[in-house]
Protein backbone atom coordinates (compact mmCIF):
# COMPACT_ATOMS: atom_id res chain seq x y z
CA UNK A 1 0.00 0.00 0.00
CA UNK A 2 1.26 3.58 -0.82
CA UNK A 3 -0.08 6.54 1.09
CA UNK A 4 0.99 10.44 1.25
CA UNK A 5 3.94 11.56 3.78
CA UNK A 6 1.26 14.61 4.98
CA UNK A 7 4.40 16.40 6.63
CA UNK A 8 5.84 16.84 2.97
CA UNK A 9 6.38 20.54 1.51
CA UNK A 10 4.01 22.09 -1.01
CA UNK A 11 6.70 20.93 -3.24
CA UNK A 12 7.51 17.91 -2.97
CA UNK A 13 5.51 14.50 -3.55
CA UNK A 14 6.19 12.45 -0.80
CA UNK A 15 4.75 8.92 -0.17
CA UNK A 16 5.42 6.04 2.00
CA UNK A 17 5.37 2.10 0.19
CA UNK A 18 4.26 -0.65 3.37
CA UNK A 19 3.33 -4.04 2.93
CA UNK A 20 1.98 -5.18 -0.53
CA UNK A 21 2.35 -2.24 -3.40
CA UNK A 22 0.45 -2.58 -6.10
CA UNK A 23 -0.27 -1.08 -9.42
CA UNK A 24 -4.05 0.57 -8.46
CA UNK A 25 -1.73 2.40 -5.58
CA UNK A 26 0.00 4.42 -8.61
CA UNK A 27 -2.79 4.61 -10.56
CA UNK A 28 -5.18 6.02 -7.99
CA UNK A 29 -2.66 7.84 -5.39
CA UNK A 30 0.91 8.13 -7.59
CA UNK A 31 0.25 9.41 -10.58
CA UNK A 32 -2.65 12.11 -9.57
CA UNK A 33 -0.45 13.54 -6.97
CA UNK A 34 2.61 13.75 -9.10
CA UNK A 35 0.42 15.31 -11.96
CA UNK A 36 -0.85 17.62 -9.56
CA UNK A 37 2.73 19.00 -8.77
CA UNK A 38 4.08 19.20 -11.96
CA UNK A 39 1.23 21.26 -12.62
CA UNK A 40 1.21 23.88 -10.19
CA UNK A 41 5.49 23.86 -9.64
CA UNK A 42 6.39 22.84 -13.17
CA UNK A 43 8.75 20.21 -12.17
CA UNK A 44 8.35 16.66 -10.10
CA UNK A 45 10.11 16.69 -6.16
CA UNK A 46 9.50 13.13 -5.24
CA UNK A 47 10.13 10.82 -2.47
CA UNK A 48 9.32 7.36 -2.11
CA UNK A 49 9.75 6.07 1.72
CA UNK A 50 10.19 2.28 1.19
CA UNK A 51 9.29 0.32 4.32
CA UNK A 52 8.63 -2.56 2.68
CA UNK A 53 10.48 -5.37 1.08
CA UNK A 54 11.26 -4.94 -2.88
CA UNK A 55 9.66 -8.50 -2.74
CA UNK A 56 5.92 -6.63 -2.08
CA UNK A 57 5.83 -4.64 -5.18
CA UNK A 58 3.26 -6.88 -7.43
CA UNK A 59 5.16 -6.92 -11.32
CA UNK A 60 1.84 -4.45 -12.43
CA UNK A 61 3.46 -2.09 -9.70
CA UNK A 62 6.90 -2.05 -11.03
CA UNK A 63 5.58 -1.43 -14.70
CA UNK A 64 3.35 1.57 -13.02
CA UNK A 65 6.28 2.99 -11.54
CA UNK A 66 8.97 2.83 -14.65
CA UNK A 67 5.78 4.37 -16.59
CA UNK A 68 5.41 7.26 -14.24
CA UNK A 69 9.52 7.91 -14.93
CA UNK A 70 9.75 7.78 -18.71
CA UNK A 71 6.43 9.75 -18.52
CA UNK A 72 7.72 12.87 -16.56
CA UNK A 73 11.00 12.40 -17.82
CA UNK A 74 12.35 15.81 -18.86
CA UNK A 75 10.30 16.95 -15.07
CA UNK A 76 12.14 14.94 -12.76
CA UNK A 77 13.87 17.71 -10.52
CA UNK A 78 14.96 16.07 -7.03
CA UNK A 79 13.76 12.64 -6.07
CA UNK A 80 14.96 10.98 -2.52
CA UNK A 81 14.35 6.92 -1.75
CA UNK A 82 14.82 6.10 1.53
CA UNK A 83 15.57 2.55 2.19
CA UNK A 84 18.20 0.71 4.18
CA UNK A 85 18.33 -1.95 1.54
CA UNK A 86 22.15 -1.14 0.70
CA UNK A 87 21.33 -2.74 -3.00
CA UNK A 88 18.31 -0.03 -3.52
CA UNK A 89 20.83 2.48 -2.12
CA UNK A 90 23.50 1.88 -5.10
CA UNK A 91 20.71 1.42 -7.90
CA UNK A 92 19.66 5.00 -6.75
CA UNK A 93 22.64 6.58 -7.02
CA UNK A 94 23.96 4.84 -10.49
CA UNK A 95 20.13 5.85 -11.78
CA UNK A 96 21.04 9.65 -11.39
CA UNK A 97 23.76 9.47 -13.65
CA UNK A 98 21.11 7.91 -16.45
CA UNK A 99 18.13 10.42 -15.10
CA UNK A 100 17.71 14.05 -15.80
CA UNK A 101 17.18 15.51 -12.17
CA UNK A 102 19.65 14.28 -8.96
CA UNK A 103 18.52 11.07 -7.84
CA UNK A 104 19.71 10.82 -4.26
CA UNK A 105 19.11 7.53 -1.49
CA UNK A 106 18.74 8.52 2.17
CA UNK A 107 19.22 5.65 5.53
CA UNK A 108 15.22 5.23 6.54
CA UNK A 109 16.34 7.54 9.51
CA UNK A 110 16.59 10.14 7.59
CA UNK A 111 13.30 11.46 6.64
CA UNK A 112 13.20 14.94 7.25
CA UNK A 113 16.66 15.67 5.93
CA UNK A 114 15.48 13.95 2.47
CA UNK A 115 12.13 16.09 2.13
CA UNK A 116 14.26 19.28 3.32
CA UNK A 117 16.54 18.25 0.39
CA UNK A 118 13.73 17.44 -2.10
CA UNK A 119 12.25 20.90 -1.28
CA UNK A 120 15.96 22.84 -1.44
CA UNK A 121 18.29 20.87 -3.31
CA UNK A 122 20.85 20.86 0.04
CA UNK A 123 20.48 18.93 3.06
CA UNK A 124 20.47 19.82 7.00
CA UNK A 125 23.46 21.11 8.32
CA UNK A 126 23.86 18.51 11.63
Amino acid sequence: MITIIPEAPENVAAFNATGEVTKEDFENLVFPRVKAKIEQFGELNYLMYLDTDLNNFTAGAWLEDALLGLKNLTKWNRAAILTDNQHVQNFTEIFSVLMPGEFKSFPKGNLYNALYWCKNGNEVEA
